[in-house]
């Protein structure tokens, strides 16, 4: 044995009788990655991760635990963009609808803070879409999204609800803050400078904000009181927010609207109370 220098001769080109995988089983762990990616691009999540966690098994540590890396970042990044609108990138109704029956079951939402949904209309979007067609309309829409986002607490999310109208939920938050929140997007909104689409073009939204913080008996009621609420906001002129004032169940209209306007009750329920 050649010792020169006190050093041994390096062994390790010495394959190990324990190291290499045996055809059998390579090919056995191949046919699982092949039928999990057939299966991820059929969108059968689930599926294809039992087949990865198969072929990991197989191969002792090789390193295919990358594919699984890649598989589940690709179900992560799948889930997320089903759960988006394609058009403003806001959240989509179903999103909406399954994240406030999560917190409407949350502890959290049902202390003295609560939960405030808030509905959000384009006043006269129609005349928008006649005037300058749909293409605009959707570039107006994207803008007005901008907005809404640009103030809303990190807890808090936008959704489009359907067509012009925007979900804002905000756990967490009292009646206070959220219309507090709510007129400042609209009041951003009101300033936003829409003659760099067209000179002419003005936007302004209609909001109307509910709040609960005790347990509600359905998700239809929450969302129908913030319905109701803007239904008043639309009818007292546009360009408002409106909520209840939870001491004596008045409709209100928040900021500088509250001191020129009054809301218009004739159609508009009055019981709104959770």
């Amino acid at each position: 044995m050649d010792t020169r220098d006190g050093v041994p001769p390096r062994e390790a080109s010495r394959p190990s009788e324990h190291s290499a995988t045996p055809p059998a089983t390579a090919n056995a762990a191949a046919r699982h990655t092949a039928l999990a990616e057939e299966l991820a691009g059929a969108g059968r999540w689930e599926q294809a991760y039992q087949h990865m966690r198969t072929a990991v098994r197989l191969l002792h540590g090789q390193p295919v635990p990358d594919e699984l890396d890649r598989l589940r970042r690709e179900h992560a990044e799948a889930r997320e963009q089903s759960l988006r609108d394609s058009l403003t990138a806001s959240y989509n109704r179903r999103y909406l609808d399954e994240r406030l029956v999560a917190l409407l079951d949350d502890p959290l939402c049902r202390g003295t803070a609560g939960i405030s949904v808030a509905l959000v209309d384009v006043d006269h979007f129609k005349q928008v879409n006649d005037t300058y067609g749909h293409p605009f309309g959707d570039r107006v829409l994207q803008r007005l999204v901008t907005e809404l986002d640009a103030g809303l607490p990190d807890s808090a999310f936008c959704a489009r609800y359907g067509g012009e109208e925007f979900a804002l939920v905000l756990p967490g938050h009292d009646l206070v803050d959220a219309v507090r929140i709510c007129e400042a997007a609209r009041h951003r909104i009101n300033r936003h400078p829409w003659h760099e689409l067209d000179p002419g073009l003005r936007v302004t939204v209609s909001i109307g904000v509910a709040h609960t913080s005790g347990p509600v008996t359905g998700l239809e009621r929450l969302v129908g009181m913030a319905d109701a609420l803007l239904y008043g906001a639309k009818h007292s002129g546009r360009n408002a927010v409106a909520y209840q004032d939870e001491r004596n169940g008045s409709v209100r209209l928040a900021g500088p609207a509250g001191g020129r306007r009054s809301i218009r009750w004739r159609r508009l329920r009055t019981d709104t109370r959770l």
